[in-house]
């Protein structure tokens, strides 16, 4: 499981360089250059999607769209000057109580 999660630091400090670079070709980068509003019609479209595999019980689709969101999410987060540690810092500070 910690290899996993060193991927996700991994891919969140991918983003947040992508952010400060914007390299051309780069989809990340089109998402950035959108702005919020771009961004956050992804983060709807992906939840959306989420719902709907859930609903047909489909693990692979619902593996996949969950991937989609979660990097959409992530993008997020680093567009709002925060990133997937301070999410975690959150939840782990709510496990605590």
């Amino acid at each position: 499981m910690g290899s996993k999660m060193m991927f996700l630091n991994e891919l969140d400090s991918i983003i947040e360089e992508r952010k400060k670079t914007l390299p051309e070709g780069s989809y990340t980068t089109t998402l950035f250059q959108g702005g919020i509003d771009r961004i956050l019609r992804k983060v709807g479209e992906e939840a959306g999607e989420v719902i709907i595999a859930a609903k047909n019980h489909d693990k692979d689709e619902l593996s996949n769209e969950v991937s989609d969101l979660l990097f959409h999410i992530m993008v997020l987060l680093q567009d709002q000057g925060l990133s997937l540690k301070d999410v975690v810092s959150v939840l782990e500070a709510r496990h605590k109580q």
